[in-house]
């Protein structure tokens, strides 16, 4: 355990492997991923798993760039990483509070778990308004086309199928399965509108947590 500590228990590392196995490959994409890192912090963070064979780094030559892979150690950490969220989840989560909510965080976190098959092969744009986030930060657009889901900061142009009105800390709980998404529409914590078709599919293609117990699933 000590040796085992010394590799993946600093800070910042699990963090790091956890976004390598939601799929990032990209430096700007663990940016993202873990947005309270600055990019010379991350840089360096990558410098040990690397050294100790957790990741490599893969030339692109079409990009003029390289990309990050999990080895066979790291994908190796997935039970790890998983069972530590789902500890977390049920005995560390608690209430949460101003500094646990993060925006841009929770639409990286929900663009990487949405089904985009549940909304058909059509381009179909969700609107997501956070009424209580200063304007920079208030509006933020998934456009689905079937196949992946871009998150756009800014108005990608389109127009929007489905509009989400909802406080941050009200989509947070949604989120990690702390308020059922039923409960929150039926009490009006959380507000629909657009094409009815899409407002009935919201459930199957808004995927919760991955750490989220299967019971909080099924009241989604």
């Amino acid at each position: 355990m000590a040796k085992a500590a010394e590799i993946v228990a600093e800070r910042w590392t699990l963090l790091i492997i956890r976004e390598f196995l939601a799929g990032s490959t990209r430096f700007n994409d663990l940016r993202r991923g873990v947005p309270l890192m600055s990019p010379a912090l991350l840089s360096q963070r990558l410098q040990q798993p690397e050294h100790e064979g957790i990741i490599e780094r893969r030339p692109v030559p079409s990009r003029g760039t390289h990309e990050y892979r999990l080895t066979e150690a790291g994908r190796a950490l997935a039970p790890v990483v998983r069972h530590l969220g789902e500890w977390g989840e049920q005995w560390a989560l608690g209430d949460l509070d101003e500094r646990d909510l993060d925006v841009t965080l929770l639409m990286w976190a929900m663009r990487r778990r949405v089904d985009p098959a549940a909304f058909g092969s059509r381009r179909a744009v969700v609107a997501f308004d956070y009424t209580d986030v200063p304007q920079a930060k208030r509006y933020w657009w998934l456009v689905n086309n079937g196949k992946e889901v871009e998150l756009c900061p800014k108005d990608p142009g389109f127009e929007v199928d489905l509009h989400v009105t909802v406080d941050l800390q009200i989509m947070v709980k949604i989120w990690v399965g702390a308020l059922p998404l039923n409960s929150a529409l039926r009490n009006g914590l959380l507000e629909l509108s657009g094409m009815r078709e899409l407002q009935q599919q919201f459930k199957s293609w808004l995927l919760l947590s991955p750490f989220v117990s299967a019971g909080a699933r099924k009241s989604h």
